[in-house]
């Protein structure tokens, strides 16, 4: 993660990202555009993942994401 979300996540008082959730995060943005044919959808797919991470882990989510496309 770069010093930029770094500074963002402590701002928002949440731990950093680590480098494989950075790596699913991207993975999943790409999908999330790719799959739809709307790059918009990225980013609000990765809120949605955020809103739902207090459920589920970013591995089962991730799985829930790729599994309906």
């Amino acid at each position: 993660m770069n010093q930029w979300l770094t500074d963002r996540a402590n701002a928002l008082g949440v731990e950093g990202l680590t480098p494989d959730e950075v790596s699913t995060l991207l993975d999943l943005a790409g999908h999330a555009a790719h799959e739809s044919g709307a790059r918009t959808n990225a980013p609000l797919l990765c809120y949605l993942l955020g809103r739902a991470q207090g459920r589920r882990s970013l591995a089962e989510l991730a799985e829930i994401v790729t599994s309906t496309s």
